[in-house]
């Protein structure tokens, strides 16, 4: 891959990585919860769906989805539900207001498993971003080079970007914690997240 090319993919990657979505409000919601340092397996999930649906999108399933209407049909319907159960909870938690000596504390830290599962979940489950992958992709690869040798660097260059927006985010949801960890600002910002989460689910679920 030349320089040229390298920087084309990485502006056009940055500009699509910025645009916030279901992923990007899950890592404020985890960075406000537990602490951008605590919340570091939910950073590392996101990215490894982000790199799974790329590479997956790089070895041909994007094609496979466009062929079987059936199997992105119910791709698409479970990753909805799944934005729909984060609604829920999101809404759950709005209706438990923290006590005012827990508005510093740092909520308990789920397991591993659980946040590095549940932000892997959430970018992998709209099977639209593996079509966008695969629309996407073959406008940076060349055929008269090796495809291994681009893809990986396709890979490095997303990771490394992706990860740095999520920082971000999650640095600035930190830093707007007093507020947004206080009584009202806890039930507004989970009435919105399950509000956008619910909005993001029935776009999914609706959209052709």
């Amino acid at each position: 891959m030349t320089l040229e090319i390298w920087l084309l993919f990485a502006g056009a990657a940055l500009v699509v990585i910025l645009i916030p979505g279901p992923l990007s409000l899950l890592m404020i919601s985890n960075s406000l919860n537990y602490g951008v340092r605590r919340s570091w397996p939910a950073f590392l999930g996101g990215v490894t769906a982000s790199l799974a649906l790329l590479c997956a999108s790089a070895l041909g399933l994007g094609a496979l989805l466009m062929a079987s209407e059936q199997v992105f049909s119910v791709l698409k319907i479970l990753g909805a539900f799944y934005l729909f159960y984060l609604a829920w909870q999101s809404w759950q938690e709005a209706r438990q207001a923290p006590a005012p000596s827990d508005i510093e504390t740092p909520a308990l830290v789920p397991r591993f498993s659980r946040l590095f599962g549940r932000a892997f979940l959430l970018g992998g489950s709209n099977p639209k971003d593996i079509l966008f992958f695969a629309a996407f992709l073959p406008q940076f690869l060349s055929t008269a080079q090796p495809f291994l040798p681009q893809l990986l660097v396709m890979i490095v260059t997303w990771a490394v970007l992706d990860l740095g927006c999520k920082l971000a985010y999650g640095l600035g949801a930190q830093r707007a914690g007093h507020y947004l960890r206080s009584g009202r600002g806890h039930v507004w910002f989970n009435r919105t997240s399950a509000a956008l989460f619910g909005g993001a689910g029935a776009a999914s679920l609706f959209s052709r």
